[in-house]
């Protein structure tokens, strides 16, 4: 791990936990500072956090065992006084990884303070090195502007060169190659000015309440698919794979769910991601619950097929969320099927480097809880150019999928963040 040069990481951290005024966090988002804000919400519950006590990367294939690691050394230093114990509270850090080995760069970070919610219960939670902080001035950040001038264009690659991605992987998948690949584009935005990331989130938490919105380190997003949450033990994660467009017309959504329900190519799509998931989780498991069938997840922009998968850790002292994330990823929904083969086909067909894109993001208290996502229907805004933004979309192709219809699946998954975006 590689930690910041502004960070001692000799000193132990000192944290604080305290109950809050529910009514003074109703609505988190909007307490966020324009300076390295941290996000993940839900429902209007969760967390946001600034400031950096600490913020090391990783990169390789050992990236988020390593990351694992540091946070266990950091969280036995560490002199906490949390007056309210719950999962989320106390020590805490926020990470995002890269999706693949090399190319990548990972992080942690630990904030200086984090705001949560749950239900009724609201707390605030203050970390700085070498000594306690009491407290926190909580007021509402000022308004993010929206974008100037913003422009789309075209990624890595064009229209045109996708499809032909999508029709040399079915032509592999057809000569037995491999079972599923997922392959990635992206687009680029770009405006006159920095972009204050704020106002994309503000809008994401809005219209996706279902969705985990989040924020770390420049990637930002609301996806649907839970990577792995684990908290006191048990273990879930919410698997999507098949995928339809809505139309905006109840009647006419409401027939293309039964047809994603009964579709044969999403259904072997979606069977795919799911034991892949199952796979990874039971040996760390003495009990799951895996359905025999998936439901059909409603958004505002298209449908999945989705399926919740739980478990009972062994030990819940010995694996954390972020060990259990790394069993896990790449899964299936991904990556594709069998792994290994699909990523090397992924590189072969000379896909743009997804970078964080699809990797896991979320968060990990001292207990090893936590939440990690998918870092879906996402985007990232470039260190070196905070004006210009990467959005990305993933789909996963079969032996049945059609270059054209994979193609109207990514438009429909770059809309999230490039209508919160204002493009």
């Amino acid at each position: 791990m590689t930690v910041g040069a502004d960070v001692d990481s000799a000193a132990a951290l000192h944290v604080r936990t305290r109950l809050l005024d529910p009514a003074s966090a109703a609505a988190l988002v909007d307490l966020l500072p324009a300076d390295g804000p941290l996000v993940w919400l839900r429902r209007g519950e969760g967390l946001v956090a600034w400031g950096q006590a600490a913020a090391p990367r990783s990169a390789g294939p050992t990236r988020l065992a390593d990351a694992d690691k540091w946070w266990s050394e950091t969280v036995a230093r560490a002199v906490v006084d949390d007056a309210v114990g719950e999962p989320g509270t106390g020590l805490l850090c926020f990470g995002s990884f890269a999706f693949a080995d090399e190319p990548g760069d990972s992080v942690l970070v630990v904030p200086n303070v984090i705001v949560g919610r749950r239900g009724d219960l609201a707390w605030i939670t203050t970390i700085e090195a070498g000594r306690f902080v009491d407290g926190a001035t909580l007021e509402h950040g000022d308004e993010p502007l929206a974008p100037v001038d913003l422009a789309v264009s075209g990624g890595a690659l064009d229209d045109g060169a996708w499809s032909g991605a999508v029709a040399e992987a079915v032509a592999r998948i057809g000569a037995g190659d491999l079972e599923k690949v997922v392959l990635a584009r992206d687009l680029v935005a770009t405006a006159s000015a920095p972009i204050d990331v704020r106002w994309p989130l503000r809008r994401l938490v809005e219209a996706y309440p279902t969705c985990w919105t989040f924020h770390v380190d420049g990637l930002f997003g609301a996806t649907p698919e839970l990577l792995v949450r684990r908290e006191r033990g048990l273990v879930t994660s919410r698997v999507l794979a098949g995928t339809i467009r809505r139309t905006g017309d109840e009647e006419r959504d409401l027939a293309l769910a039964g047809t994603l329900a009964h579709s044969s190519k999403d259904l072997e799509e979606h069977e795919y991601a799911v034991r892949s998931v199952a796979d990874a989780l039971e040996p760390h498991c003495s009990s799951m619950n895996v359905p025999e069938a998936p439901f059909v997840l409603h958004l505002p922009n298209v449908m999945h097929l989705a399926t919740d998968v739980a478990g009972v850790v062994h030990d819940s002292g010995l694996v954390s969320s972020l060990a259990l994330a790394a069993a896990l990823h790449p899964s299936a929904a991904v990556g594709g099927t069998p792994t290994a083969d699909a990523v090397a086909l992924v590189a072969g067909l000379g896909a743009m480097p997804r970078g964080r894109y699809a990797g896991p993001v979320g968060w990990m208290d001292a207990a090893g809880d936590g939440e990690w996502g998918i870092a879906l229907r996402s985007a990232e805004i470039d260190p070196a150019d905070p004006a210009r933004v990467r959005l990305f979309a993933g789909c996963g192709i079969v032996a049945d999928s059609d270059p054209a219809a994979e193609l109207a699946e990514a438009a429909a998954k770059f809309v999230p963040v490039r209508e919160a975006l204002g493009g």
